[in-house]
């Protein structure tokens, strides 16, 4: 199970996450996010990863591109774009940064396929991005989402483990559910929320 903390602004929850053994960390530059943090900030949360997991640039209010350009100048390896981008803003960014995810909620009525847009990874998101709202996962059953694919809207360490064994997610990814306030990252609850869903997609084998 590939899991994904997102929404760090300090470098020490770099630390808790990777030792509790996730596979990526996410940072938002959104100009709107509670979570959003400065260019000087995210370099340094990136730094402090040195390399031990993929840094994941999450946008959904810049153009593409100069999201693209800004992920590849601060180091990140992917760059995640959530919300209504087209085929043609993945194809821009592509040739600045190759390693692209594709974030949206079922609300968009999105196409399903991983890759549909080039993508390596899609992100089903609940319909208000980092709300930290739960959304009917039986929806799922019958749209036979397949592939590289991340679930994420409402998870907490508590309801992870029932979500993957619904949903069999290839990933997961947290935000809301491991703060003890908006962009505050609680560290017991990341521990637990990366122990837990391993311990899910364990299950799942």
């Amino acid at each position: 199970m590939y899991v994904k903390v997102c929404g760090l602004t300090d470098p020490a929850t770099v630390d808790v996450a990777v030792d509790a053994g996730a596979d990526a960390i996410g940072v938002v530059m959104n100009r709107t996010s509670a979570r959003a943090v400065d260019a000087e900030t995210a370099r340094t949360i990136i730094e402090r990863t040195s390399g031990r997991v993929d840094t994941v640039l999450v946008v959904n209010d810049m153009l593409a591109v100069d999201a693209a350009h800004i992920a590849a100048d601060l180091g990140f390896s992917v760059l995640q774009l959530h919300g209504r981008y087209a085929a043609d803003d993945f194809a821009a960014a592509a040739a600045v940064l190759p390693r692209l995810w594709r974030a949206t909620s079922l609300a968009n009525d999105p196409p399903l396929q991983v890759g549909a847009y080039g993508e390596e990874s899609l992100l089903l998101d609940a319909p208000r991005p980092g709300s930290g709202e739960r959304w009917d996962l039986s929806v799922l059953t019958d749209r036979g989402v397949t592939g590289r694919w991340l679930l994420a809207g409402g998870l907490t360490a508590d309801n992870v483990a029932d979500a993957v064994a619904q949903a069999s997610p290839w990933g997961v990814d947290v935000s809301s559910g491991v703060e003890s306030a908006p962009g505050v990252k609680d560290h017991t609850a990341v521990r637990a929320f990366v122990v837990n869903a391993k311990a899910a997609g364990t299950s799942l084998t």
